[in-house]
């Protein structure tokens, strides 16, 4: 053998093992376990549907304090802010020119009344001189002329006691008291100034008075939501259902009260028609002009199948779970969901109750692949629940919210 053919042959002897170097074969190799996830069969709830809306408070009564005579502040009795309570003075406008009006009414009251009197008495000398027939003292025209006087005296004294009301009642308007019970504002006149009285013109404004307990809530309806809760109450007025209210910085819905108002018209512009709710708020806490959240009972309550939120998937705009069948191969299964009840989701349509749905491990899974499933321990639901519907802008329906 040549010496090529014997370095050929050297070569390929060497380089024979390290071809395999490093290099597993798939044959004997182990196949890498299913992944393991956790799931759980839909859970059956007793819940009932709520709308949501955002509104606003509005004060039961709201009073631009003003005088009803003219004149010069005198007196201020309040600060600024202050709570009070019904018939509490406000302000004293100068009284000194109605005392003298008064004064003056009463003098003229007390010479009405004299004159009066005398024409009383003139008539009644003149009735016995007419009676005495044998005397002809007085003649019938003469009686008939002292009739009047004493008619014209009385009317006079008449006018002069409505100038003393009159005059007295302008006297009691120098003192503005407060006419209902809630929170004055600052004050918009100072002591000194010449106010304006509603009689001569235009009322000058000295104070505005919101009333502060119970307060009114304000929203607006959308026509769909209208309809269902009125078919829910088969036509029945809705005034007086229940309603929570949550604040800004609330958890949940904490605040109770009750639906008052539903306006008589929808609004042609919008498709919304006006409620209105009533609270207690003997703390304060709620004023006017405050935004919140409040909710509207919108059906009766049913059963339902719930799964946890966060099993949810969401493929562009459709909404799924991943479910487990009998063969532990993992199914793709698209839902119809409701409102959340806590951290539940109501599914409408799409599941049973023996589905087994995926809860946990939802990164590890897709349509096809075989997992190690494992069972949940039993969340202890409570016997009822309230599904809120997600608020949107001014007005949220029931439609599903995920």
């Amino acid at each position: 053998m040549t010496p090529a053919p014997r370095l050929c042959l050297l070569l390929a002897v060497l380089l024979l093992p390290l071809a395999g170097c490093g290099q597993p074969t798939a044959q004997g190799q182990a196949a890498p376990p299913p992944p393991q996830v956790t799931v759980a069969v839909p859970t059956t709830r007793t819940v009932t549907d709520r709308d949501e809306y955002v509104g606003r408070f509005v004060a039961v009564d709201v009073v631009n304090v003003s005088t009803r005579v003219s004149g010069f502040l005198d007196k201020i009795h309040f600060t600024d802010g202050q709570m009070v309570k019904e018939g509490d003075l406000l302000f004293t406008i100068d009284q000194r020119p109605f005392k003298i009006a008064v004064d003056q009414a009463q003098a003229n009251l007390t010479q009405a009344r004299a004159n009066l009197d005398f024409t009383k008495a003139d008539l009644e000398r003149a009735r016995t001189l007419l009676e005495d027939r044998t005397s002809n003292a007085i003649s019938k025209q003469t009686f008939d002329q002292r009739t009047q006087a004493e008619r014209t005296a009385a009317a006079i004294v008449l006018s002069q006691e409505a100038q003393v009301r009159s005059a007295q009642l302008d006297l009691g308007f120098t003192e503005v008291k407060a006419p209902v019970t809630g929170q004055i504002g600052d004050r918009r006149v100072s002591v000194g100034n010449y106010v304006t009285g509603g009689v001569s013109g235009t009322p000058t404004l000295l104070a505005v008075i919101v009333s502060t307990d119970p307060i009114r809530f304000e929203f607006t309806i959308d026509e769909a939501s209208l309809l269902r809760m009125t078919r829910r109450k088969a036509g029945a007025d809705i005034k007086g259902d229940p309603v929570t209210l949550k604040l800004i910085d609330d958890k949940d819905f904490v605040h109770e009260g009750k639906l008052d108002f539903l306006n008589n018209v929808i609004d042609r512009e919008t498709g919304t028609i006006r409620g209105r709710a009533v609270f207690d708020n003997k703390n304060g806490l709620f004023r006017p002009g405050m935004f919140a959240r409040i909710r509207l009972l919108a059906s009766d309550p049913y059963q339902a199948l719930v799964v946890p939120d966060a099993a949810i998937g969401t493929e562009q705009v459709k909404k799924f779970v991943y479910v487990v069948g009998p063969d532990n191969k993992v199914m793709q299964r698209f839902v119809t969901l409701g409102p959340l009840v806590g951290d539940q989701r109501v599914i409408r349509d799409g599941l049973t109750a023996d589905d087994k749905v995926v809860v946990n491990g939802l990164m590890r899974v897709r349509p096809g692949v075989t997992v190690n499933p494992q069972m949940a321990a039993a969340p202890a639901a409570p016997a009822q629940g309230s599904a809120s519907a997600g608020a949107s802008g001014a007005a949220a329906s029931s439609a599903p919210a995920k």
